[in-house]
């Protein structure tokens, strides 16, 4: 461009010139403006459909570690509420145990016979009445003596 102003020898042919050159810039500028808009609506459309095919295939892959962590999760939760149930079971019967011999211990003091005593004493009463029994049935029937009359 330096060399063709050179050349030129007027002002005003240079002017003209530089004008023309100018314009013909901007003309081209506008030009590669409107085709690279053009490729972009053209490209940008395939672009867009690409991101959303890649988006699905990420969304479909992050469920699916979700899912996997939730029912990891779920799992270990169950587990550990299963040994928590079972620990506390445990402690019940513990405190159970130490609730009853408590009682017995106090009722004892209390003098209030246990079921083994209980069971023990019927046990006995049966064998009385039998051991009754028998010596009635052994022994000779006496007569009841009428009292004379005075």
């Amino acid at each position: 461009m330096v060399t063709k102003l050179n050349k030129l020898k007027s002002p005003k042919a240079v002017g003209a010139h530089l004008t023309d050159t100018v314009k013909d810039s901007a003309q081209q500028i506008w030009q590669a403006g409107l085709g690279a808009i053009t490729r972009a609506q053209a490209e940008g459309s395939k672009a867009v459909e690409s991101l959303v095919k890649e988006s699905l295939s990420i969304q479909r892959k992050t469920q699916a570690a979700a899912e996997g962590k939730l029912t990891e999760a779920t799992h270990k939760m169950s587990s550990m509420a299963t040994d928590i149930s079972s620990k506390a079971s445990g402690q019940w019967d513990k405190l159970e145990n130490i609730f009853e011999e408590r009682v017995a211990k106090a009722m004892s003091k209390l003098g209030v016979p246990s079921a083994h005593d209980i069971s023990a004493l019927t046990a006995r009463v049966d064998e009385l009445s039998k051991a009754v029994k028998k010596l009635s049935a052994t022994a000779p029937a006496t007569k009841a003596v009428p009292k004379k009359k005075a």
